[in-house]
């Protein structure tokens, strides 16, 4: 009888188990729960974009009441308040939470789609951004001169990044059981590695030091970055270095009124451009390229990447040892 009135019972089935999404957090909580979690190694990633930029605009509205411009005032303020990444992020999730909701049968139409990356954050060009020795030097200096505000764990985290060319990630969501200072190791395991397998990376002696220092106060936190603030993860915070570093050169998004920019002539540099910067080190200090694109736990390419499975381990000690030990009268905090 439905199908002679023209109506699709499966579709209307479909429609009335999915009745209590009505708002769209209800969506992004369906859409998370049955296709986020599973298919996504990080989901918390794109509820992370959700709560913190979409969810305050958007999140206690209607599904079907959503339109292409309330979606372009959501991303124009991402982009206005500086983030062109994470405008470009907000305008991706958009597009896929409103292909969910069509598939559920909430919506005939996506408002998103429309958008492309010229609405949001502009076509990303790669970052080719390294320090320089000198910039090292003076961006250090800057560091410890507002420690009270940059903070010592924010300190001792550019020190390990600029030494160990981890990913930021790897370094902020670090638990203590992985490392072994007696033997100076870091056993980081395939699960919270980027290239999905586990590497040993050898720790300068400077590093093991700021480790322990760092051991001392985490208060008997399984982390090594403790989140310092109250907040719903339990380390630091993926964003937290990159907005310290960013309010020293006078840039602090959602902030009317701009703090000064007390980092002199040194260029704005985020977390991962000090990887780059080590890589680069690297080469400049005569570390073979195979040695340095392990160091960054790069696989390597072609005919060498297949049938080379020796880890260089010991070639890279010396490799992080060397960096370690050329940028320690620049890097090396004080005794207090």
């Amino acid at each position: 009888m439905d199908i002679k009135s023209g109506i699709d019972p499966l579709y209307e089935k479909n429609k009335q188990a999915h009745a209590s999404v009505q708002t769209l957090r209800e969506l992004f909580d369906d859409w998370y729960t049955t296709d986020l979690c599973s298919r996504l190694k990080h989901p918390t990633i794109p509820k992370r974009i959700f709560d913190k930029e979409i969810a305050p605009a958007l999140g206690h509205r209607k599904v079907h009441d959503v339109t292409p411009l309330d979606v372009r005032a959501v991303i124009r303020k991402v982009a206005a308040s500086g983030r062109p990444t994470i405008a470009n992020d907000t305008l991706m999730y958009l597009k896929q939470l409103f292909r969910h909701s069509i598939k559920l049968g909430l919506r005939s139409e996506n408002p998103a789609a429309a958008f492309s990356v010229g609405d949001a954050g502009g076509v990303e060009a790669s970052r080719e951004r390294y320090l320089s020795e000198r910039e090292i030097q003076d961006a250090f200096s800057v560091f410890r001169k507002h420690l009270d505000s940059f903070g010592r764990d924010n300190y001792l985290a550019c020190c390990l990044f600029l030494v160990l060319a981890v990913r930021k990630s790897e370094l902020c969501q670090a638990k203590w059981h992985e490392f072994d200072l007696d033997n100076a190791t870091w056993h980081l395991p395939k699960e919270r590695s980027k290239s999905k397998t586990a590497i040993s990376i050898p720790l300068p002696t400077q590093a093991v030091s700021w480790l322990k220092a760092l051991r001392e106060t985490s208060f008997g936190s399984e982390y090594v970055f403790p989140a310092r603030r109250a907040s719903s993860r339990p380390h630091m915070g993926p964003d937290t270095l990159n907005r310290a570093i960013s309010k020293l050169f006078g840039q602090e998004p959602g902030k009317k009124v701009q703090p000064p920019n007390v980092m002199g002539n040194v260029m704005h540099f985020t977390v991962h451009d000090l990887r780059r910067t080590f890589r680069s080190l690297a080469a400049a200090s005569g570390v073979p390229s195979h040695v340095a694109e392990r160091c960054l736990n790069h696989k390597l390419k072609g005919v060498e990447g297949i049938y080379d499975r020796y880890d260089y381990f010991d070639e890279r000690k010396a490799a992080h040892q060397l960096i370690a030990d050329r940028l320690a009268p620049y890097i090396q905090p004080s005794p207090t």
